[in-house]
């Protein structure tokens, strides 16, 4: 759940970051670099993305010349890299919740203004694939027009005076640490968005940290709320996109979790990657087909099992139906329909399944609203 201190300001304005806070960018230089870092025999490690996350181009060049010993300097390391980029940035994808946030903003009146470590060329060209961006912004500040880019504070003070608001009444969204630390360096409220998983514990500085921009309730800070939330007496589910993914049954924890009790129906994410990757952890239902059954409710979780030291999300789906035999080997196709919470972290074991029961109680619930019900005659649940 969204944690953070009590809130305190007013927001009349929002300082946005671009490159893995809008945009899914990190997913585009692990692609480049994971094919650049052949030509010197290195192979790319994601798991070393850390160290170039909110950093300016030149600290996260000399980053990966350094950690893979590589025969140039950063400066020729990126004039080599560059090109390769920019024939990237037209495949590059929006997060989950920022073409919402944006279009939210933007009609509600509240200004709104970028902020990024990328050079300005660079930010102008990614942002022109992305239909309605560039005029959103009432300023776009870049790395190469300040003297020192984040973690100092300059680029977001210079953002507040091109607004000409006070740094106090405005709010930053970040998925770095060095871009927390510069908006509270600028004096302003600032959440925190983590772009890699399971780091939401370092960022303590932060007024507060969300899971993705999907549970980013704006409400907090004094702007509008979003109005595309269904009524609570379904506890507040978001209707969302519907995305497809299926597959034979695998054995996982038997038939489903023998620690939890709950019949999950686990499905492997082989040629799933890139979907998983454009949706955030956390709990979604929608409608289950199993070939040889039927059609059923189902409730499914996506994200980092605890279990395990998975570097790729995981997904469980759970049936919602009793059913008397395994059906390992049985293609099982979802259609994923509505989004209930993010992924949390949970005191106890048994705090853990009752959270578990409501998410079942919820999407149930929900799934019989016209909005989602319709969706149970989608033909993809029916094809073997």
């Amino acid at each position: 759940m969204a944690t953070g201190k009590p809130l305190k300001k007013l927001i009349s304005c929002v300082i946005l970051d671009l490159d893995g806070t809008l945009l899914n960018t990190d997913g585009i230089v692990s692609k480049v670099l994971k094919v650049f870092l052949v030509k010197y025999g290195k192979q790319w490690d994601g798991r070393e993305a850390h160290k170039m996350l909110g950093k300016t181009p030149l600290d996260a060049a000399a980053a990966v010349v350094e950690d893979y010993g590589l025969p140039c300097t950063p400066e020729e390391l990126i004039t080599e890299i560059n090109p390769l980029f920019s024939d990237q940035w037209c495949k590059i994808k929006p997060l989950p919740g920022a073409n919402r946030i944006i279009k939210h903003l933007k009609v509600n009146g509240v200004v709104m203004a970028l902020a990024s470590n990328s050079p300005r060329e660079s930010i102008e060209l990614k942002i022109s694939h992305q239909p309605g961006w560039k005029e959103s912004f009432s300023a776009i500040v870049s790395g190469d027009e300040v003297r020192m880019g984040k973690p100092s504070p300059e680029i977001f003070l210079e953002a507040a005076k091109r607004l000409n608001v006070e740094p106090s009444s405005c709010l930053v969204i970040e998925d770095s640490l060095p871009g927390v630390m510069a908006g509270k360096a600028a004096g302003m409220e600032v959440v925190a968005v983590p772009s890699l998983p399971k780091q939401s514990h370092l960022y303590t500085s932060a007024d507060e940290v969300i899971n993705s921009l999907v549970d980013l309730q704006p409400e907090k800070w004094s702007l509008p709320p979003f109005q595309d939330c269904i009524p609570p007496r379904v506890e507040s589910t978001l209707p969302i996109e519907a995305w497809y993914i299926g597959g034979p049954v695998i054995k996982g924890f038997g038939r489903g979790s023998k620690v939890l009790g709950i019949p999950t129906a686990n499905l492997s994410t082989e040629g799933y990657s890139e979907v998983l990757s454009e949706h955030p952890s956390g709990v979604y239902f929608g409608w289950a087909g199993l070939s040889t059954r039927g059609i059923y409710k189902m409730v499914m979780s996506i994200g980092w099992n605890p279990y395990f030291n998975n570097t790729e999300k995981t997904i469980e789906p759970w049936l919602l139906h009793d059913f008397d035999e395994d059906f390992y080997g049985e293609e099982l196709h979802l259609v994923i329909v509505g989004y209930i919470r993010p992924e949390a972290n949970f005191p106890s074991l048994e705090s853990l399944i009752e959270k578990i029961h409501e998410d079942r109680k919820i999407a149930e619930k929900a799934l019989d609203l016209p909005l989602y019900v319709g969706y149970r005659n989608d033909q993809y649940l029916r094809t073997s």
